[in-house]
């Protein structure tokens, strides 16, 4: 492994209705808003003139959106895996009528009853992780938050709860890689500015 050619680049899809809401979207196939068009132009700007490898997209069509709008949807594979946390029947909730229900919840902790819990996410997150280090050179991902942020815990050995602590906005850029071709890291996490500026090569 050589630092930038192998590196794994994720990004969150751009904004939804229900993302501008707070309402917890998984399985719900949502369209991106016109302002998540937009985000995702502006991604586009910055990314391009980077190779990549691998393009791997969950099939929700918010992630195949932002994925087409960043320029890489013919090169696109999609993963079932990659599709966001199943949140079961708190599907469409905002964070506070949540808490109304079940004081005191947390997503990383808690899991959702009828949905995914953490071991669950974190199981599926590892396949992912498996597949990844399998690969040779560079890897763009394109799915939603918080399955993302599983993948980035579990892409450094920590627990799926430890990805409560890395937000991730939408249209986000993270980058995960190797520390001298060995110790896995994060590289840059959510990187969502909008200027024209283009990511490095490797980043």
């Amino acid at each position: 492994m050589n630092g930038s050619r192998d590196s794994v680049y994720l990004v969150r899809h751009g904004e939804t209705a229900w993302s501008l809401t707070g309402q917890h979207t998984g399985l719900t196939d949502l369209p991106l808003t016109p302002h998540g068009d937009e985000q995702v132009r502006a991604l586009a700007v910055r990314l391009e003139g980077l190779r990549f490898d691998h393009v791997l997209c969950s099939p929700l069509q918010r992630a195949l959106r932002t994925c087409q709008l960043a320029g890489f949807g013919q090169a696109a594979r999609l993963e079932a895996g990659l599709v966001e946390w199943n949140y079961g029947d708190y599907e469409g909730l905002t964070s506070t009528e949540i808490d109304r229900q079940r004081p005191g919840w947390e997503l990383f902790r808690d899991g959702c009853p009828g949905g995914e819990s953490p071991a669950q996410i974190a199981e599926r997150a590892d396949t992912v992780v498996s597949g990844l280090r399998s690969l040779t050179g560079r890897t763009i991902i394109f799915s939603s938050g918080h399955i993302l942020r599983v993948i980035a815990a579990r892409w450094l050995a920590l627990s799926a709860e430890f990805g409560r602590s890395l937000v991730l906005d939408p249209a986000g850029v993270c980058i995960l890689g190797y520390d001298h071709g060995a110790a896995s890291v994060i590289r840059l996490w959510n990187d969502a500015r909008r200027d024209r500026q283009p990511y490095l090569d490797g980043g």
